[in-house]
């Protein structure tokens, strides 16, 4: 990895999450179905999910999701800068860089359980890394949260319209 601004690197994919930091788990249930869930993983590792994003604005230095691709999603004024960890078909995770107001990763998937249903995971670990979001406190965590909630429902419509 470049300059990610935080240790350990991955930890979103192995689930084992470092102490330290505050957590953000989330997991929304999207159906059930092949075509759902190849659906559903392509909206995510093709930016979709995240463009469909109003007003939040993504940037991207590749059209997919893989190691070392570089994005920066924007809320008005406010940059976060990141760089894809890992990456597979169902999802990838994202670290933080210099000037992103928090230090972390945070990781979009899609999974299917034992009885075929599909949902979406986001799973997180950050801490402030910058005054505004030290000032934050828990609403920087209730953010979070939201954000993750928006993502779901933002995969839902992407993966509902018909073709």
């Amino acid at each position: 990895m470049s300059d990610v601004t935080y240790a350990p690197i991955g930890a979103t994919r192995t689930g084992e999450l470092p102490p330290g930091y505050r957590y953000v788990r989330y997991r929304m249930l999207l159906g059930n179905g092949d075509e759902l869930y190849r659906r559903a993983g392509d909206a995510i590792v093709t930016f979709a999910m995240h463009r469909a994003l109003k007003p939040a604005k993504i940037t991207t230095s590749a059209p997919r999701a893989e190691s070392g691709v570089r994005l920066t999603i924007g809320l008005g004024p406010l940059k976060a800068p990141c760089e894809i960890v890992w990456a597979d078909g169902d999802g990838f995770g994202y670290g933080t860089l210099p000037g992103h107001p928090a230090a972390g990763e945070e990781a979009f998937r899609v999974i299917r359980d034992a009885g075929g249903r599909v949902w979406f995971t986001v799973l997180a670990y950050s801490r402030p890394a910058r005054p505004v979001m030290r000032a934050a406190g828990p609403l920087a965590v209730m953010f979070q949260q939201s954000y993750a909630r928006l993502c779901g429902r933002a995969l839902k419509r992407i993966c509902t319209v018909k073709s």
